[in-house]
């Protein structure tokens, strides 16, 4: 019996216009399952052998609003409001993913501005790599020839289309173009998700709104723990526990889902290995290990930060400058030296790095909670100061002590590797951030760790440390988001979304 031949060529969209976020949001969905659905049926027909006479393609959605005034929102969010009259409009990927975000971004829209939302197909293809579900891996059985060929039936990555020129402050409109609406275009954001896969272990739907990074692996391990006892007991506030490999531990008392089955442990860690505590909300706390240097730092903070999450912070060892320190104090950054250089084109020295009350205050707040100490008690303890980082793990045997110079002049108090570049991008993307440090060593003073002090001075602090940062992800949740995403990380012409 002769089969009837499948069209994989997709057709555009008219524009529809809607004055309702949620049925925008619906028509985005809508138009983007359809457009994946496409690709994942061409490509599974190409994976079996069948030839194609012209390319196939599919396009983001495209999310499209005009101001023709400007009122200024009576709330106190530094997001959700147009300055400028004007025709903006974004791309969009994952609304099922992004579903939350969407419509909060819309309905702020739709409350101050009474704007109708536009919604069609852009002209932006979406790459054949971005169409894949998680556990989808069809293309394992493709021939190098027919690998090499794809290029010519489907779009690939186009790393130019994927550059941060919005968040830098950078990009220019085209005389007479649309003004963006996000800080990140779907493809950029797309390319993100994809990497997080990659360098985490995780799929990107499991990340939590408030994310702790550190740089080293006894944190984890402290984590692991403290996820496997949340999730036996039953009145935890956490309903699930994810590992690498996408391995879920669901709160006892609560089934299993269809999701579970796909998790297994991989062969071996991730480069950057991040577990999630989910709260069904999302307001939950990821922690990652993202290992040691600003480079790592740098990569895996520009690819968090597409989830657009309410805060991150650095909870990692440093080397302690001043003589009055002592090994296992802490350091709470109120300032930072930027010797890291992985973002000196996107963000100039120049630019200063402000401290934010809100995680300061948190972070202060949850140190004498946790370690349950008296205001003066805590200033024996931690130590506010500037925090310098570095991208030479050796500085101290450049010669002539020019880095110690600096350090001096900068009235340092600490130095690592990561805590200036994981700062600096939280304020190039608009992400609340703070650090607490702890001093595991003070080489200017000749206190380097001797063999045992480390194993007794990590089972001695980590704990106590990683309670710290929890802690102050409580405060800031039950402070309330809204305030922390602060008008000191917005720009002159910002962006409407947060």
């Amino acid at each position: 019996m002769a089969h009837t031949p499948v069209s994989y060529f997709t057709l555009a969209s008219e524009p529809t216009v809607f004055a309702r976020a949620q049925d925008a949001l619906a028509q985005l969905q809508r138009l983007y399952q359809q457009q994946i659905d496409h690709l994942r049926k061409a490509m599974q027909a190409y994976v079996e052998g069948q030839d194609f006479p012209q390319p196939v393609r599919a396009w983001y959605p495209l999310l499209r609003i005009q101001a023709h005034s400007v009122r200024r929102p009576e709330s106190g969010l530094a997001f959700g409001f147009l300055d400028h009259p004007g025709v903006y409009e974004t791309t969009i990927t994952r609304p099922d993913l992004f579903g939350h975000y969407l419509l909060t971004q819309l309905s702020l829209l739709e409350r101050n501005h009474g704007v109708q939302f536009e919604v069609s197909l852009s002209t932006q293809p979406i790459p054949i790599h971005f169409s894949f579900a998680d556990n989808d891996h069809v293309e394992g059985s493709l021939s190098a020839q027919r690998r090499q060929y794809m290029r010519e039936v489907f779009d690939l990555p186009d790393l130019a289309a994927m550059d941060d020129g919005i968040a830098n402050g950078t990009w220019q409109p085209h005389p007479g173009g649309a003004l963006p609406l996000s800080l990140f275009t779907a493809p950029r954001i797309d390319y993100s998700l994809h990497r997080l896969r990659h360098y985490t272990g995780t799929a990107p739907d499991w990340f939590q709104n408030f994310v702790l990074f550190t740089n080293y692996q006894f944190y984890i391990d402290e984590f692991i723990r403290l996820g496997h006892a949340e999730m036996a007991r039953t009145d935890s506030e956490y309903v699930a526990f994810i590992e690498p490999g996408n391995v879920v531990t669901r709160r006892a008392g609560l089934p299993a889902e269809d999701v579970d089955k796909l998790g297994a442990p991989p062969p071996r860690l991730p480069q950057m290995p991040a577990y999630h505590l989910v709260r069904a909300d999302r307001s939950g706390i990821t922690m990652v290990n993202i290992g040691v240097g600003p480079a790592n730092a740098k990569t895996i903070t520009d690819h968090i930060a597409v989830l657009r999450p309410h805060a991150w912070m650095m909870l990692g060892h440093c080397a302690g400058l001043r003589n009055s320190q002592r090994l296992g104090d802490y350091v709470l950054a109120h300032a930072y030296v930027r010797e890291d250089h992985v973002l000196d084109e996107e963000l100039p020295l120049w630019v200063p790095i402000p401290a934010l009350a809100e995680i300061q205050q948190a972070l202060q707040q949850a140190v004498a909670d946790v370690a349950q100490v008296s205001d003066d008690d805590l200033k024996r303890i931690m130590r506010t100061g500037t925090v310098a980082s570095t991208d030479n793990r050796n500085w101290e045997l450049l010669p002539d002590n020019l880095p110690q110079r600096r350090f001096s002049q900068s009235r340092a108090v600490a130095l690592d590797m990561e805590s200036a570049t994981i700062a600096a991008n939280g304020f190039r993307f608009r992400v609340p951030y703070g650090t607490l440090l702890c001093v595991s060593d003070k080489p200017l003073h000749g206190e380097i760790k001797l063999p045992g002090m480390a194993n007794h001075f990590y089972r001695e602090r980590v704990d106590q440390h990683l309670r710290i940062g929890m802690r102050a992800v409580e405060l800031l949740r039950d402070g309330g988001t809204q305030r922390l995403h602060s008008r000191k990380l917005r720009s002159f012409a910002e962006v409407a979304f947060q």
